[in-house]
C-alpha cells in the first residue's frame, strides 16, 4: 500500500495514477496543532488495514493534480546515521563509520515534501550539498529492540534527502534548516515493498547522475540501525530513520532540479531556490 499526505493535509491511498482520500478513517488534524494524522494511521494500521484496502475502490482524483506533502510532518524524531557507506567515508576522508559513530537527530521542522522547494539559506561562501538516503518509517513503539525483531517495528519506506551546509560547525546546526530534509513522495508499506536489503537508490541534479548505490552496501544494516537507536531511546510510530548516504555528494545551487529515486518506492523531483533568511552568525565569513 502507498500512503501519502496531499493538498491541505488530507491522507490518501495511492492506486495506480489516482489518490483516494481516506482522511475520514483517520480523523483530521486539529487547527494550529501538530499534524499527527499520519502518526495515528501508522499506530492504528493493523486495525485500519482492511478499511483502507476497501477504500481503494472509492473514486479518486488524478495524482498529477494534487500537491504532495511530506508524509509525516510530526515525526517525533528523524534519526540519521552518518558515514554508513564505505565509499562515502573514503570520499569524506573519514575513518569512522556508522557502526561506531552512532547517529544524530534532525529536527522535524526540517521536513518537507515532493511538491515543496529546497530553500537555501542566505549565507556566503558555503557549499550546500545533497545526500541520497533511504527513509525507514517506524510502525510501533519500541525500546531495546532485538536485532532479530526489527521487522516487527518497520511500517514502511520512503525517499529522503539530507541537505547539509559543509563546514566544521556542529553537524545538526548545518543540517537543521527548514526544508533540509525532503521525504516522499509517499510511504510504501513494508509488506508491499518486501525485502529492503538490496534496494537501488539514485540521485540526479539537472539530469546529471550524482549518486547510485544499493542498500546491500550499508555498513550498519537496517536491523542494526533499529537496534542501536532503540537501545538509546524509545522509538515511536512515525519516527524516521535516515539510513546514510553513499559517495557522490555534491553541491546544489538555486535553479537546480534535484531528483531522488528508490526502486519499488518511487521518485520525486524538487526545485532548489534561494531564500533570504538563515543568516546565522556561526556561518558568517571570517573577518580579517
Amino acid at each position: 500500500m502507498k500512503l501519502a499526505r496531499f493538498n491541505d493535509g488530507k491522507i490518501g491511498v495511492i492506486v495506480d495514477d489516482r489518490i483516494i482520500d481516506v482522511s475520514d478513517l483517520v480523523g483530521d488534524d486539529l487547527p494550529d496543532s501538530p499534524a499527527v494524522a499520519m502518526n495515528r494511521l501508522i499506530a492504528a494500521f493493523p486495525r485500519l488495514r482492511a478499511q483502507l484496502q476497501a477504500a481503494s475502490a472509492r473514486p479518486g482524483i488524478a495524482l498529477a493534480g494534487v500537491r504532495l506533502l511530506t508524509p509525516i510532518p510530526a515525526a517525533s524524531k528523524v534519526i540519521a546515521y552518518p558515514i554508513n557507506y564505505h565509499d562515502h567515508g573514503i570520499e569524506m576522508g573519514r575513518e569512522s563509520r556508522a557502526n561506531n559513530l552512532g547517529f544524530f537527530l534532525k529536527p522535524p521542522s526540517s521536513l518537507c515534501g515532493a511538491s515543496d522547494a529546497i530553500v537555501l539559506p542566505a549565507i556566503e561562501g558555503r557549499r550546500i550539498d545533497h545526500e541520497c538516503e533511504l527513509a525507514i518509517i517506524i510502525g510501533k513503539r519500541g525500546r531495546d529492540i532485538a536485532r532479530e525483531d526489527w521487522q516487527h517495528y518497520v511500517f514502511g519506506y520512503s525517499c529522503l534527502m539530507d541537505i547539509v551546509v559543509r563546514g566544521k560547525e556542529e553537524r545538526v546546526a548545518r543540517k537543521a534548516y527548514d526544508s533540509f530534509c525532503p521525504v516522499g513522495p509517499w510511504i510504501v508499506t513494508a509488506d508491499e515493498l518486501g525485502d529492503p536489503t538490496a534496494l537501488r537508490g539514485r540521485l540526479w541534479v539537472n539530469d546529471e547522475l550524482r549518486q547510485d548505490a544499493n542498500t546491500r552496501d550499508l555498513v550498519l544494516d537496517i536491523p542494526g540501525m533499529i537496534e542501536v537507536a532503540s537501545h538509546i531511546m524509545t522509538l515511536e510510530p512515525g519516527d524516521i530513520i535516515a539510513a546514510g548516504t553513499p559517495a557522490g555528494v555534491g553541491p546544489i545551487r538555486p535553479g537546480d532540479k534535484v531528483r531522488i529515486e528508490f526502486e519499488r518506492i518511487g521518485s520525486m523531483c524538487m526545485e532548489v531556490v534561494q531564500g533570504s533568511g538563515g543568516k546565522a552568525s556561526i556561518f558568517a565569513p571570517a573577518t580579517a
